[in-house]
């Protein structure tokens, strides 16, 4: 369909149970065919907008459905946007389409054909219609995969991409993209640009989320920075908008060319302590797929170093980082504890009861939301220590301690779901933090951050390694691994392995 306008006047939203509001007194006209980047720090409400755009906020539903406050009006085409989706919902019109922070939320079927088909069929497209759209919408977003591959067995770049295709299928009006490809490989990132460049060409609207913001310029036509608490701090062209606020957006925590957030002092590559676990021979296998994703690893996690899984999205690597996690048996090969590390738990990370691992090996997933079990930020935090048995005093000392460190005492009686991307992603590595475990294996711990929380992030991290602690990052985040990676395992995808070769390969920093 053609490019739909949005308009925002005094537009505001607050979630249910949060006394502060996430998007406040928001003005905001985006004519039809024009695409904007929209910019602000983790927790400003810019997932927020694209999620009352797409007409998905509703102050009539229960809290446990999403509800909450609103103020102002939100309307494409001069029509509310909550009636606009059901609108063109009715006339199998698709004013907007919503790609989400988290891919695994749009996954909704067992087949990849099937998902995509998915929107297809809740708008009425007429049957003989859906399948050449799903074909060309996967060709579009450049899916490596058919109609027919099953959706457990992707990874989460993977996911993104499928997500994209079925946002894409639908031929929306106005184009809502929420970091679309903060998951995926480089190489990846690069080939999706150039298709949403593309089908920008065809006279949509676009609003777009990024953190990285720099790939994504020549692309937009306006930048928009929202204020957090409320309203707009700049409005322009993006070269404008950046050469004049660019060193303040910078330290707000917007990713502004020009200026790159700043690094520990941290010699990478220098010599760690004792090993604490110890793979040979390693083979790791996805639930329900009968080969293995990756094989053939042997590697040494080391006290006091980093090492980093890198590779292309579908290599393998949250499913190693499972492995080493313990949190999935090897497929293949051997994974061992030292004793230093296991005690008298023994040496098999898998086989170990809960509260053994937690205490020893802490894991971050790639999906945060999956280890957030809590009504509150605190009570979330203090979930690990207390199962471990501390004293109350301790538990809450390593609260707040995490709280502070964290920056997320503005958040702490809200619900963890009700947070932004980047907000839930640090509360995830803050309970891991909090049982203080020996080893930490974390699967995409900058995902979602601006520059000023990836900043003290990595401080952090850094400060971990300078005390001893053995860290595990899978990661597509190239400034991570210069900041922090004393070693790099990269990891290959099966379609670019050669044969009965393993599946990946080790490249140490500098010699230990």
């Amino acid at each position: 369909m053609d490019g739909v306008a949005l308009r925002a006047r005094g537009w505001g939203w607050r979630h249910a149970g949060r006394r502060a509001w996430a998007v406040r007194g928001l003005d905001l006209d985006v004519p039809a065919g024009q695409r904007v980047l929209l910019l602000g720090p983790s927790g400003a409400g810019k997932s927020t907008v694209l999620a009352g755009a797409a007409g998905l906020l509703d102050p009539g539903e229960d809290a446990r459905d999403g509800g909450g406050e609103e103020e102002g009006e939100l309307l494409l085409d001069d029509v509310p946007a909550r009636r606009a989706r059901v609108e063109g919902v009715r006339a199998g019109l698709a004013r907007t389409g919503l790609l989400l922070q988290d891919p695994v939320a749009q996954t909704v079927l067992a087949r990849c054909g099937d998902d995509v088909a998915f929107g297809l069929e809740n708008h009425s497209v007429p049957p003989a219609d859906i399948w050449p759209r799903v074909d060309e919408a996967i060709g579009d977003v450049g899916f490596p995969y058919g109609r027919e591959h099953s959706t457990a067995r992707l990874s989460g770049g993977e996911r993104q991409r499928l997500a994209l295709a079925g946002v894409v299928a639908l031929r929306p009006g106005l184009l809502l993209l929420d970091e679309p490809t903060a998951m995926l490989d480089p190489a990846g990132g690069d080939v999706v640009r150039a298709r949403i460049a593309e089908l920008l060409r065809r006279d949509g609207t676009a609003l777009l989320v990024e953190h990285r913001v720099g790939p994504w310029l020549p692309l937009v036509d306006r930048v928009v920075v929202l204020e957090p608490g409320g309203g707009v701090r700049a409005d322009g062209p993006p070269d404008e908008v950046l050469g004049r606020h660019g060193a303040r957006l910078a330290a707000e925590g917007v990713w502004a060319p020009q200026h790159p957030p700043a690094t520990p002092d941290r010699e990478v590559g220098r010599v760690g302590g004792e090993v604490l676990l110890r793979a040979r021979g390693l083979a790791v296998r996805r639930p329900g797929s009968p080969e293995p994703a990756v094989s053939g690893v042997d590697l040494d996690v080391r006290a006091g170093r980093l090492l980093a899984v890198v590779g292309p999205n579908g290599a393998g690597k949250s499913t190693l980082a499972l492995v080493l996690s313990g949190l999935l048996p090897p497929h293949a090969g051997v994974l061992e504890a030292v004793p230093a590390l296991a005690g008298d738990a023994g040496p098999r990370p898998h086989r170990w009861r809960p509260q053994q691992l937690a205490a020893r090996i802490g894991t971050v997933f790639q999906e945060p939301q999956h280890q957030l079990v809590a009504a509150t930020v605190r009570d979330e935090l203090a979930v690990g220590p207390r199962a471990l048995g501390l004293p109350r005093d301790e538990v809450e000392a390593r609260v707040e301690d995490l709280l502070d460190r964290l920056r997320l005492r503005g958040v702490a009686r809200a619900n963890p779901f009700t947070l932004s991307g980047g907000e839930q992603r640090r509360l995830s590595v803050a309970t891991v933090l909090a049982t203080r475990p020996r080893v930490l294996v974390l699967d995409e711990p900058t995902f979602g951050q601006d520059s000023r929380t990836w900043e003290q992030l990595v401080a952090l991290l850094a400060e971990l390694l300078d005390a001893g602690t053995a860290v595990v990052a899978v990661t597509h985040d190239d400034a991570l691994v210069d900041a922090l990676a004393d070693d790099v395992l990269r990891l290959v995808h099966p379609a670019d392995r050669a044969p009965r070769s393993p599946g990946a390969w080790t490249r140490r920093r500098r010699a230990a």
